[in-house]
């Protein structure tokens, strides 16, 4: 894979295939959000640019950590009827306010989200924009329990840094700085497919826990985790 200039240490590294995976977002939406698309609108050719700028600049398709977790948010905003015009102006505004390209993704978004949804509706004078169900303050169903459970967040900075997909109280962690972004097992490393494989060729959480050496909760939790995707797949 060939890139330009910045080096991929603590990023992640993810395939769209990968990160459609991890997020349950199909992949044609994820290429979609990052590459930009063209249409036709009354017979004229149009293009629609990325939602944000990727953070890995190679000439392979892949997403970084950050890009991984802007594509929940983006995907949740949707279900949640967030039309895309909005979005777009939301995701220009929470830029500059955050300083930072991707800002849906942020502690200071954590915190500022309703506020920044709500001077845009400001700013266009078009409060039917925001169609949350007719109600700005459902965005604090978007923002607070759901999409930041289990994000973990620089102590000296905005942006996040891990994500416990489980949750806090579980093994299996997903952090940039380790094992290129995988899902694995804290404090191990040992990714979740593995263990997951082991259980299912084995049969055993108890002999699988033993071979890796690791606890059979973190086998157990592995073994959730991978269960979920292929659920959700």
């Amino acid at each position: 894979m060939a890139t330009r200039s910045k080096s991929l240490l603590g990023l992640g590294i993810y395939t769209v295939p990968e990160a459609a995976r991890l997020t349950r977002v199909a992949p044609k939406r994820i290429k979609r959000w990052i590459e930009g698309y063209n249409f036709k609108q009354r017979g004229e050719a149009r293009s629609a640019a990325p939602l944000w700028q990727r953070e890995i600049d190679s000439d392979e398709l892949v997403l970084s950590f950050r890009d991984l977790l802007e594509v929940r948010f983006v995907d949740a905003f949707r279900r949640y009827g967030v039309s895309w015009k909005v979005i777009r102006i939301a995701a220009r505004h929470a830029a500059e306010i955050v300083q930072d390209p991707h800002p849906f993704s942020t502690k200071k978004f954590k915190t500022d989200g309703r506020s920044i949804f709500a001077d845009i509706v400001h700013d266009t004078g078009k409060p039917g924009l925001l169609d949350l169900h007719k109600d700005q303050w459902e965005l604090k169903d978007i923002v607070d329990p759901f999409l930041f459970e289990g994000v973990e967040f620089s102590k000296i900075g905005i942006e996040p840094v891990r994500w416990w997909p489980l949750g806090t109280n579980r093994r299996v962690v997903i952090d940039p700085a380790r094992s290129f972004g995988q899902p694995i097992i804290d404090p191990e490393s040992i990714p979740t497919t593995i263990l997951a494989r082991a259980v299912k060729a084995e049969g055993s959480v108890d002999a699988v826990a033993r071979w890796y050496l690791v606890s059979p909760k973190a086998v157990r939790d592995a073994v959730e985790f991978e269960n979920q995707l292929s659920k959700a797949a």
